[in-house]
């Protein structure tokens, strides 16, 4: 199967499937989302991540992160609330709060303590976003709830013993069979980033151009699916949505300025007017 041959999840897809915010809705409504993200060498991570999910919808945020790292996100990010040493804690088990999401992995290192926070994240009974250093090769079998995985190739060849090479002749194939066999969502990043989810469905991403060829932007890709699975109802439909506008702000990006010239955390800044046109073409 071709990445050609699959489905686009269009402009007019998000239109009608982006959430509406109550009048007499609080931030309790849309949901409380866990962050463990960032390390005393990128604590930009956790930022990045933590706009993302800001600007993405969801009621409140819990950034679990590095001691080191808070002071240097707090100025920026005041909205947010702090889990010293979170990833640390969770590996752990000291995950306590309900949460209406949880992502895992931007800026953290892969190891033992990474894989048991990993561990302890998979075990509770809410969607779960894995990125960066929290992916890796193992099963999701035993989980019910929604599990994402955000592998660009060289991650995704890490995880399943394919070559890169082998990945891009076949992306679409690859993931979906992925998807499948791991009960898992996977989003393929890359040009024209494909979506597959656990029963074969398949959906390809144009959004997006080559602004998004540098560091922390996937960071910030992750922040937004966390932020969209907490207030969106339908989980497929956050995290097509969250592919698409994350490229939609790029795309905006450079109907004015270079491609070379867009930094991370500028996509989050660009969020709230591409997210306003979705939602004023819906009138």
């Amino acid at each position: 199967m071709s990445a050609e041959q699959l489905p686009i999840w269009t402009k007019d897809c998000v239109k009608g499937s982006l959430p509406k915010r109550g009048n007499d809705s609080h931030k309790g409504t849309y949901g409380t989302g866990l962050l463990l993200a960032g390390s005393d060498d990128m604590p930009g991570a956790a930022l990045l991540a933590g706009i993302g999910a800001m600007r993405s919808g969801l009621g409140k945020l819990v950034i679990g992160t590095c001691g080191s790292a808070i002071p240097l996100i707090l100025p920026v990010l005041p909205e947010a609330t702090y889990w010293r040493d979170g990833a640390e804690k969770a590996a752990s088990g000291e995950i306590a709060e309900p949460y209406r999401a949880i992502a895992i992995g931007p800026g953290l290192p892969p190891s033992q303590m990474t894989e048991q926070a990993v561990q302890s994240v998979l075990a509770k009974d809410c969607p779960v976003v894995l990125d960066a250093g929290a992916l890796s090769k193992r099963s999701y079998h035993e989980r019910e709830a929604p599990v994402v995985l955000t592998p660009h190739p060289g991650e995704f060849s890490k995880m399943t013993g394919l070559s890169i090479r082998e990945i891009e002749a076949n992306r679409a194939g690859y993931a979906r069979d992925y998807a499948e066999e791991q009960g898992i969502t996977l989003v393929l990043k890359g040009n024209e980033t494909i979506v597959a989810f656990p029963d074969g469905e398949c959906w390809r991403n144009v959004t997006g151009n080559g602004a998004l060829a540098k560091g922390g932007t996937g960071d910030t890709l992750t922040g937004m699916l966390l932020g969209m699975l907490c207030c969106h109802e339908n989980s497929r439909e956050a995290v097509l949505n969250a592919v698409h506008l994350h490229g939609a702000c790029a795309d905006a990006w450079t109907k004015t300025r270079s491609a070379h010239a867009l930094l991370a955390h500028e996509l989050s800044d660009l969020l709230p007017t591409v997210w306003k046109a979705y939602e004023d073409g819906n009138k």
